[in-house]
């Protein structure tokens, strides 16, 4: 099969390329990615497959979108804007590629008659739990987003659903939980965390830190990807989590700062900012259920993992470390 995957340079892009070329070596990928501050180069590099091509390009641009697409079998589309604190600082790039972006793939799917369209998705869409409900996100919840991240995501499911519904695309979407693991951007939260004790920086903590998050390592999830995209109805949402129990951002700084030897209170709290949703949980019974997937990995052999990456891996992070840091000092004086 040729697969267009678009972000293939991201963080979850970049695993998913890795876990498709040496489970399916048979499969040609293309990579379509843009290269912003969230992707890099280097990701891939080592990669001598003759069925992985890389494409620099934006899914913005509809010509270069329709003709990658006349020369696949289908899409796996992961390109997005998708931090929330960029998001805060300039809505409208967040419009143009997750929602524009997206549609221009969805005209070129249909028009080539493409066998399968999947989208994926963030928990975000859903909004945000309460501290004291024990619910969880089900594919049935409403849609709820809080921040214009949140808000094109869910935009976007919604288009690629209005695709199945008036024009038969057989589209499929995974709404998945906060991921983690090796090639994350240092300026999301665990690898800031990890890069920031690795460099003596003290590590920052939103608020009063109990904000929950349903944590899954990038293996996981690409292996969730791989199990809808083979096997899930088409038409069909499947929510991604991992966690039983709930695990705030305190509780995750100090296990952390304890694994890397330092003390579980070296750590200092900063303005929360706007919007900040309180609590995610997702119940990922029916892609269980249905397909038979379970996260492998737990959170303390992710945790572990993730910290020796970055550990052995500081040229990669090094000069994206430096640029992270001066949007947080920038941020912070809005």
């Amino acid at each position: 099969m040729k697969i267009l995957i678009t972000g293939g340079l991201g963080f979850i892009g970049t695993n998913l390329i890795r876990y498709w070329l040496n489970r399916y070596p048979q499969d040609s990928l293309i990579n379509l990615d843009k290269i912003t501050y969230a992707a890099n180069p280097k990701n891939l590099a080592d990669i001598t497959s003759p069925n992985y091509r890389f494409v620099q390009g934006d899914i913005c641009d509809a010509q270069t979108v329709d003709s990658l697409v006349g020369e696949v079998d289908a899409i796996i589309h992961l390109a997005a804007e998708s931090h929330v604190d960029r998001a805060l600082q300039n809505p409208q790039v967040f419009l143009d590629t997750n929602i524009i972006g997206t549609f221009n793939l969805l005209q070129s799917a249909r028009s080539h008659g493409l066998r399968r369209f999947h989208h994926v998705s963030t928990d975000e869409v859903y909004g945000a739990l309460s501290l004291d409900n024990p619910a969880k996100f089900s594919e049935d919840s409403k849609f709820d987003p809080r921040s214009p991240y949140s808000a094109s995501k869910a935009a976007s499911d919604h288009l690629v659903m209005s695709y199945f519904y008036s024009f038969n695309l057989p589209v499929t979407i995974t709404n998945c939980s906060n991921n983690y693991g090796p090639y994350q951007s240092p300026e999301k939260f665990i690898p800031r965390v990890i890069t920031n004790i690795l460099t003596g920086l003290k590590v920052p903590l939103y608020g009063d830190g109990l904000y929950v998050r349903d944590w899954l390592y990038v293996d996981d999830h690409c292996a969730a990807i791989d199990t809808v995209f083979h096997q899930g109805q088409i038409g069909q949402t499947y929510n991604v989590g991992a966690q039983h129990e709930d695990i705030n951002n305190l509780t995750l700084t100090r296990t952390i700062l304890r694994q890397m030897g330092r003390p579980e209170d070296d750590y200092q709290t900063v303005a929360d900012r706007p919007g900040h949703d309180r609590r995610y949980a997702v119940d990922w019974t029916k892609i269980n259920r249905d397909l038979g997937w379970s996260p492998q990995t737990s959170f303390d052999q992710g945790i572990t993992r993730t910290i020796k990456w970055y550990t052995d891996n500081q040229d990669w992070w090094q000069a994206a470390k430096k640029e992270a840091e001066e949007f947080y000092r920038l941020a912070a004086t809005k």
